[in-house]
């Protein structure tokens, strides 16, 4: 998104992991991913999209699906009085979320939480690059078995400096067989000379490999906890100033599911840690884990479900491994009637922490409503948009309220994004329906002392939003960036007008006044399934960590099936290969 080390998307933009997301679905997994635009960020997963999932989840995972259709799902969470599948961890509720993830796209200045140590490594971490329908993985390639060698027989021998172009291939390693049955984020890690990757396995055993990068063996450690067929279930990474690794996942309004590391940088000495804090940890959802602004470890989550819960700030103190509140309240309280689906927060070029969110009524995503925004120049004092201190926690009634859309309006959790004009000013990126009953693409800004909402797109076709479980989005977008020369782009996709795209903006009515082309961060062969299942799509995560060679960004690439509302499939497809890849920039 704004991270160093992003890889590109558009022409000379940087690559950020969602989504990403990412943020939550709309029924999507994940959580809402925070997203560093300056120094300090996210580094756990994200957000409900977060992390994101371009295409598939966008709720905590960023996945990039590029078979057929985009993987854009953002669970629009079930109802937590449905029967939970008999699967380990089975969810209870269907989150609209975006697997992001977080807040981790594919695409230029994406809610991707990729960038130094400080920004998001979960869930959000993956990115999703769908395709689209016009994309050339609409085209897969299938063979009777995956691929065992690199597509350009690089193998894991690094090229030289000279020999490298962006977007080729330096890298080539295989992790491991993977679950395929449906899309989850995972994590990739890299911190100085160590490499950590965070994946379910075959089994659907939530398990790290590591390895030093003058290595091309990977050592595995397997956790005690076991994917069911949700979705949310994204994995969030990161390691504290001390160098020890934090691992959160696989939850879904279920109890904190959280280990810890007794040595640094090694992860065979994880250990289950039942609590942090002791209070609100029975039903936890979109794990996320930020460097604040004064280098705090800062840890987010859900405390409740979909439809009634509460987001939950704490803080870590690295010399005595404990936890506790960062503020002694929920940053956000539904009140037991609704909750707050945010995205971020997200460090912006002005040096405020920047948070974007809608209420939602019930487990339907149809129930979302009420675009609002807040800020922070520490995590712990928030105001409104204009200056205004807000009351924490924040209710509905004393939210800055964006854009009043009501339920059944058109928007979605998990799809709401900052971004940031030339003159560093926030621009709150979603969809509606327009007056016509269409969903248009909107973006909002302070002017003159309040909310100015303006539309950008001009599309005439609409995607009625509704349902439980994970849902496949059928529109993305990023938030708003400076893109070369100065002029502002957004990034966005469209299952019904040629998938990934994004528009130039006038800078004055962010009104869009050209479409700009897609490029991609890595060979376009890479979007071509292997897998020889019907349906399989490829998943990306990029690194929320960063190596001692800048010419290098590393990214995850695995198939699954898409989402199915976090039902179990009676036909699972074969594991799949977990190969890590670095490419030059």
């Amino acid at each position: 998104m704004w991270l160093p080390r992003r890889l590109l998307i558009l022409s000379l933009a940087s690559f950020v992991g969602m989504l990403a997301a990412a943020g939550c679905q709309s029924g999507s997994s994940g959580s809402p991913a925070p997203v560093r635009a300056g120094s300090g960020g996210a580094i756990g997963a994200n957000p409900d999209a977060g992390a994101r999932d371009v295409g598939t989840a966008v709720d905590g995972t960023g996945e990039i699906d590029t078979a057929g259709k985009p993987d854009l799902s953002l669970s629009a969470d079930a109802d937590p009085r449905d029967e939970a599948s008999a699967d380990a961890n089975p969810s209870v509720e269907g989150d609209a979320n975006v697997d992001a993830n977080t807040d981790v796209s594919p695409y230029a200045n994406a809610d991707v939480r990729a960038g130094g140590p400080d920004t998001a490594v979960g869930s959000d971490t993956a990115a999703d690059l769908s395709g689209g329908p016009d994309a050339p993985a609409d085209t897969p390639v299938r063979t009777d078995t995956p691929s065992s060698g690199p597509p350009d027989g690089a193998g894991d021998a690094p090229l030289s400096a000279d020999a490298r172009a962006p977007g080729s291939i330096v890298t080539t390693l295989d992790v491991d067989t993977v679950w395929s049955g449906h899309p989850v984020g995972f994590a990739l890690l890299t911190r100085g000379n160590q490499q950590f990757v965070a994946y379910y396995d075959a089994q659907r055993a939530m398990t790290i490999a590591q390895r030093t990068l003058d290595s091309s063996t990977w050592t595995f450690t397997r956790l005690a906890s076991t994917l069911g067929w949700d979705s949310h279930n994204s994995i969030a990474m990161a390691i504290d100033s001390a160098g020890f690794i934090h691992i959160a996942g696989n939850m879904h309004a279920v109890p904190l599911v959280y280990f810890r590391s007794t040595k640094p940088l090694d992860v065979s000495t994880l250990q289950p840690i039942n609590a942090m804090v002791g209070a609100n940890e029975t039903s936890c959802t979109y794990p996320q884990f930020i460097n604040g602004p004064g280098g705090e470890f800062v840890f987010a989550y859900r405390d409740g479900v979909s439809g009634n819960g509460n987001y939950v700030f704490n803080v870590y103190d690295v010399p005595t491994k404990t936890w506790r509140r960062l503020i002694n309240t929920p940053l956000t309280d539904g009140e037991g009637l609704r909750n707050a689906y945010p995205v971020g927060p997200t460090l912006g070029p002005d040096g405020w922490w920047h948070l974007v969110y809608v209420w939602r009524e019930t487990p339907d995503a149809s129930s979302n409503h009420d675009l609002s925004y807040a800020k922070s120049r520490d995590l712990v004092n928030w105001q409104t948009g204009t200056g205004k201190a807000l009351t924490l926690p924040i209710t509905l009634g004393t939210s800055d309220i964006v854009d009043p859309v009501p339920q059944n309006g058109g928007i979605i959790n998990n799809n709401t994004k900052v971004g940031f004009d030339s003159q560093n000013r926030p621009v709150v990126g979603y969809h509606k329906y327009d007056p016509a009953g269409n969903t248009q693409l909107y973006n909002a800004r302070v002017e003159g002392g309040r909310w100015v909402t303006h539309k950008t797109s001009n599309w005439t076709t609409r995607w009625t939003i509704g349902g439980g479980g994970t849902l496949i989005f059928q529109i993305q977008l990023d938030g708003v960036r400076v893109g070369p020369g100065g002029a502002l782009t957004q990034v966005w996709y469209h299952a019904q007008n040629g998938g990934w795209s994004a528009f130039q903006l006038d800078e004055t009515t962010l009104a869009s006044v050209a479409i700009l082309g897609r490029t991609l961060p890595y060979p376009a062969a890479l979007e071509r399934v292997e897998s020889a299942a019907a349906g399989m799509g490829v998943k990306w995560a990029s690194d929320s960590g960063a190596g001692p060679d800048p010419s290098i960004t590393y990214m995850l690439r695995w198939e699954t099936l898409p989402e199915n509302q976090d039902q179990p499939r009676p036909i699972i497809p074969a594991a799949t290969r977990l190969r890590l890849y670095g490419f030059g920039q």
